[in-house]
């Protein structure tokens, strides 16, 4: 089915150039109706479509999007609205970036499919540190397997310009135990929005994602 008009990305586009309160609030109505209901209408069906194969999925699609009012706390840039739309699908939604899921990022030029863990703590990031010593194979095979390997291509993250002691030696070997994040991500156009087929594409990225997303929330969150 078709979630969203056109009107879904035009919205973005104009607000890209009229990034007040003032144009925004003239324009609430329209927000609700072309981006806000069929958002939530699409990741009611999502959420459901997830269950089916994941019944440890408990989350509302309220708690799943983020605001489209930016943080303006510690920008120069004052323009006070997002020019996308986003989501955390998972156990913990928009709250905790570490728990793997699937985020979505709708804009007026691609659409973002994100998976992995973006935000780690420092004891989630040694214990999965400490798990791929232990195993530095298992994550580097579960990246190159198909579908994984097609649809995300590889596992990216920041590096840690200082590794602890008990790593100094291993990260020679192993790589990706410099990784401070470990998430990866999909890019298509937006075409894919206003498309029929949009609830199942998203769901073949779902289970292309999921064995890694299985991996590391054993780990990070047992």
């Amino acid at each position: 089915m078709t979630y969203f008009t056109q009107d879904f990305i035009q919205f973005f586009t104009d607000l890209a150039q009229n990034n007040q309160k003032e144009w925004f609030h003239a324009n609430k109505k329209r927000y609700e109706s072309s981006v806000k209901k069929p958002f939530e209408h699409f990741l009611t069906d999502l959420i459901h479509e997830i269950q089916k194969e994941d019944s440890s999925l408990e989350i509302q699609p309220k708690d799943c999007v983020l605001r489209i009012n930016r943080d303006l706390r510690f920008s120069k840039d004052k323009t006070p609205y997002n020019l996308h739309y986003s989501a955390v699908v998972s156990n913990a939604g928009r709250k905790d970036k570490s728990v793997p899921g699937i985020f979505l990022r709708f804009t007026p030029e691609e659409v973002g499919i994100m998976g992995g863990a973006y935000v780690l703590d420092k004891d989630q990031l040694q214990a999965l540190r400490t798990h791929i010593a232990q195993d530095p194979k298992k994550l580097e095979k579960l990246a190159s397997t198909e579908p994984f390997a097609s649809k995300f291509g590889e596992l990216k993250g920041d590096e840690s310009k200082r590794m602890p002691i008990e790593f100094q030696e291993q990260v020679k070997q192993i790589p990706l135990l410099s990784r401070k994040q470990f998430y990866f991500v999909a890019r298509r156009e937006t075409a894919l929005i206003t498309s029929k087929n949009l609830l199942t594409e998203m769901m073949e990225y779902w289970h292309a994602m999921r064995p890694i997303n299985r991996f590391l929330t054993q780990i990070i969150h047992p």
